[in-house]
């Protein structure tokens, strides 16, 4: 006789793609906690991502690559209440699921996500937490890399993300403020410092906010990845 799958309280969902060098540290700061699980969709790891993030405590999916794709696919297979989707280099606050469950006991809340912080000591990094954060809250407008929280009801109310190649959280983050209030807890998020270290602070920082500036005007999202791809 087959039974309905039991519903925990948060589904921690983690899109990867060759992110064998992070994908066991973001599983593992979930995993094994009570009434948590932890979902890594794949999207056709070439390395040992997937191997990895059994091994730590996940249950792997597999969707077509593309961060939209992979965490809708992984929100429909989640039995949480709760949706919180994670960037694999991004670690969550020790304490996570009581300020989450805190969070969304206030009924004009619509998502939420942490404070922004860069895992790497240095006053260039502690100026750009400041200016993200000030817009974060000033636009209710978080980033997926601030661990966007939400109800699962209210994830289906408003039809998932939107599938498209960039800036899926943006858009997501922008249907949820027509339904209520977006939060910006103080506990942060930290995030690695790897594509600023890799590029540079200045290059990502300004390719970013053009990228921005450029979706907030009705560029095709598509025209936008093929910009930041030539610019990675």
């Amino acid at each position: 006789m087959s039974t309905a799958p039991k519903i925990c309280d948060i589904s921690v969902i983690i899109p990867s793609l060759n992110e064998e060098t992070e994908i066991s540290a973001a599983v593992r700061q979930a995993a094994g906690r009570p009434g948590i699980e932890v979902l890594v969709v794949d999207g056709g790891s070439s390395d040992r991502t997937v191997a990895l993030a059994e091994a730590a405590g996940a249950t792997v999916l597999q969707a077509t690559a593309g961060r939209g794709h992979q965490l809708n696919a992984g929100a429909r297979a989640a039995r949480g209440r709760i949706l919180l989707f994670l960037h694999a280099d991004t670690r969550l606050p020790e304490a996570f699921p009581g300020l989450i469950e805190q969070a969304l006991r206030q009924p004009d809340l619509a998502a939420g996500a942490f404070r922004f912080a860069v895992a790497a000591p240095g006053w260039r990094f502690r100026l750009l937490e400041r200016l993200v954060n000030w817009r974060a809250r000033a636009f209710s407008l978080p980033y997926g890399d601030q661990a966007l929280f939400l109800s699962a009801e209210r994830f289906q109310a408003v039809g998932g993300f939107a599938e498209i190649p960039l800036l899926e959280d943006l858009a997501l983050v922008r249907r949820l403020r027509g339904l209520g209030r977006i939060t910006l807890l103080s506990a942060p998020a930290r995030t690695s410092p790897r594509r600023w270290l890799r590029l540079g602070l200045l290059r990502v920082t300004l390719r970013n906010q053009l990228i921005l500036l450029g979706y907030l005007l009705g560029v095709d999202p598509g025209r936008l990845a093929r910009w930041y791809g030539k610019h990675r």
